[in-house]
């Protein structure tokens, strides 16, 4: 009756997995397909948003010890800003 989302690979680009998110918000907010269909989507929008949460956690841990091993202390980081 239902179809579940395949998971997300560990091998999958964090851009990859965003362009794909975003295309699924897209789908969503275009109303076009079943409830079935959207639930479907639903969940793998969520899968791929936890994943790329992980992948920028994952990479905000690295730049620590990379800054953290320059010399620099923890507390000297700051947040990035556009």
């Amino acid at each position: 009756m239902s179809k579940k989302s395949p998971a997300i690979p560990k091998s999958t680009k964090f851009e990859d997995a965003l362009s794909e998110l975003e295309e699924l918000i897209e789908n969503l907010e275009g109303g076009d397909q079943s409830l079935e269909e959207s639930l479907v989507q639903f969940e793998r929008g969520m899968k791929l948003s936890k994943f790329c949460q992980q992948s920028l956690t994952d990479a905000e841990k690295k730049i620590k010890i990379l800054m953290t091993d320059k010399g620099a202390k923890e507390g000297e980081l700051e947040d990035f800003e556009s």
